[in-house]
């Protein structure tokens, strides 16, 4: 098989969550502990950091590895899911793995694979320990796929766990509450672990605070530690921080929800340079060095790790913003930010699909009804066709016509936008990709 030819075994002979929804998912821990049997653990060669979240994980986990990597480590990244193409989900200093890797491993492999039954996502998650092990990555920040405690990724015993925040979100796996989300989630504290919590309410405090108190774990939540201290959006499109002990830099990252992100990711490097991982010396050479190497990570994450779709802007004049926030608890967000924008631009265009498990309404209720919509779908069989997505629109007063592919909905937009139009694009990961694959 070529590197096509794998991919596509990859992703229609094996079971896909991504692609195929509950049919595809698969939880426990017994299929990728046998493979890490087979493989000689490859996961306990190296380092490693767990993140978890609901929102905000990819964007933490990339802006970890990249302050890792500027601070001098050979720095593996598992991410999921891609935009693209399959080897963004697996770097090493910010690139992909070697097509001719993924061909190998999966051809010398795929009879084990198919005596274990094993999923899309049990393969890939031994796929990148195996290629961090046998590149002898120094840490890795390791992504978690659906959930926690019985994510394939939940198989190694990392130096701080991250849990981002909780919302409803994969309900249907991971159940219909907050505490029963955050029960799921807050399964990848290990003993004597310490644990970063970006954002808590009283619900999920107490879970978490009974899991970390179970296994013996620190329990920190950065939203009760600000260590940033004020943030402005740029017109660049990035942040300006104010911080308490990393001074001041601009973040590359856009959204206004980068900012609790940015200020957990600050409260992991703590954690990480209480460990010994960062050069955190009181001496003030030292510590300037540190904020220096820092700031720039910070402001080069997608040159330094791959991240796209986070705020994204792809264009101006008109300017175009993509970014995969797809649940309630990204768009509350993402819902604010564009209704700051449309105060600055003459109209706004939305290009914009979802897939059929999440919150339609409860999403769709999020959007501005000034602007002009582009209701598409993505070429997964969990996309909810654009005609479905156009009557969830009408019903909430949302103007647009219907279009069957995210190419044909973005080049309707482009042709109506004027100069200082605003055109985004999101609603889905898939959305995004099938747009950044094809239209940029």
């Amino acid at each position: 098989m070529n590197y096509e030819e794998t991919c596509n075994y990859l992703f229609s002979q094996t079971a896909n969550y991504e692609s195929q929804g509950a049919m595809g998912y698969k939880p426990g821990l017994e299929v990728t502990e046998a493979m890490a049997e087979y493989y000689n653990k490859p996961q306990s060669k190296f380092k490693t950091i767990h993140v978890a979240g609901t929102n905000g994980k990819g964007s933490v986990s990339h802006s970890l590895a990249s302050v890792l990597q500027v601070c001098g480590y050979k720095v593996g990244l598992y991410t999921s899911p891609h935009l693209v193409d399959f080897s963004e989900r697996i770097k090493i200093d910010g690139r992909p793995i070697d097509h001719d890797y993924v061909v190998d491993f999966v051809e010398r492999g795929k009879d084990f694979f198919e005596k274990q039954k094993a999923t899309f996502f049990e393969i890939a998650t031994i796929m990148a320990f195996k290629y961090f092990s046998d590149c002898d990555v120094d840490i890795a920040v390791i992504e978690v796929g659906l959930g926690g405690r019985l994510d394939s990724t939940n198989i190694i015993t990392p130096l701080v766990s991250v849990i981002t925040n909780i919302s409803l979100d994969h309900t249907a796996q991971l159940g219909g509450s907050l505490e029963q989300i955050a029960m799921e989630k807050g399964g990848i504290i290990k003993k004597g672990v310490p644990v970063v919590i970006g954002e808590a309410v009283p619900e999920t405090r107490a879970v978490f605070d009974a899991l970390a108190a179970e296994a013996g774990s620190t329990i920190l939540y950065a939203e009760d530690n600000a260590e940033v201290v004020q943030s402005r959006l740029l017109p660049t499109g990035g942040i300006q921080y104010v911080t308490r002990h990393f001074g001041e830099f601009e973040g590359q990252l856009g959204g206004i929800y980068q900012v609790k992100n940015t200020n957990t990711l600050l409260n992991v490097l703590n954690v990480l340079a209480e460990q010994g991982y960062l050069s955190a010396s009181e001496q003030e050479v030292n510590r300037k060095k540190m904020q220096g190497e820092i700031a720039d990570a910070l402001l080069h994450v997608s040159l330094y790790t791959g991240l796209q779709g986070r705020w994204q802007v792809v264009r101006r004049s008109p300017i175009v913003v993509c970014d995969t926030g797809h649940n309630v608890g990204g768009w509350e967000q993402l819902g604010k930010q564009l209704r700051q924008e449309l105060e600055k631009y003459s109209h706004m265009h939305i290009v914009f699909g979802m897939v059929d498990d999440k919150d339609v309404y409860g999403v769709m209720s999020l959007l501005p009804k000034e602007a002009t919509y582009y209701f598409t779908k993505a070429q997964s069989k969990r996309a909810l066709p654009e005609q479905s997505v156009q009557v969830f629109g009408q019903q909430l007063e949302l103007q647009g016509n219907a279009y069957p592919s995210v190419k044909e909905a973005y080049r309707a937009a482009i042709g109506a936008a004027g100069t200082n139009d605003f055109i985004f694009i999101g609603g889905s990961n898939y959305i995004v990709g099938e747009f950044l694959k094809n239209c940029v």
